[in-house]
């Protein structure tokens, strides 16, 4: 992310994106908002993937694999982020089906001491004419691969 200038972290699987925590994103006792960790991990996921062309561009949708939607959200809050600044998303793939994908997720502090949140995220790649599920193309299949845990 443009605004988070840390250096990220060694994972042995997966990605990790830093993410700004501003303080917009605080509630009222001055920890990050729960509904904010959906957010976050959704810039985070558009980060990676945009890195690697598949995004909306000029208005439109680089491949039709951007064309997805959430199934299930999952997440169990552990320790509170108290304050603005960075945070690290590490997020990887458990499963990529035919039309599917179980990403697994955790918000961490930047040195990997202290886990935040952890959770699932399902999607479901649709064909945008009928809102059935399509399967992936092999460009999103290459890039999904590198996020894979063996």
């Amino acid at each position: 992310m443009s605004n988070a200038v840390a250096e990220q972290p060694a994972v042995e699987y997966g990605h990790v994106e830093p993410a700004m925590v501003h303080f917009d994103d605080l509630d009222a006792l001055g920890i990050l908002h729960n509904a904010r960790y959906a957010l976050l991990l959704e810039r985070a996921l558009t980060a990676y993937w945009s890195d690697r062309g598949v995004a909306y561009q000029a208005g439109r949708a680089s491949t039709p694999d951007v064309f997805h939607a959430v199934r299930e959200f999952t997440i169990s809050y552990l320790a509170p982020v108290t304050g603005t600044g960075p945070v690290a998303v590490h997020f990887w793939l458990e499963h990529l089906g035919t039309s599917s994908a179980r990403y697994a997720f955790r918000f961490h502090s930047l040195d990997g001491t202290t886990t935040y949140a952890e959770g699932h995220r399902a999607v479901v790649r649709l064909d945008p004419a009928t809102l059935r599920p399509a399967a992936w193309t092999d460009t999103a299949r290459a890039v999904a691969s590198t996020l894979l845990r063996s």
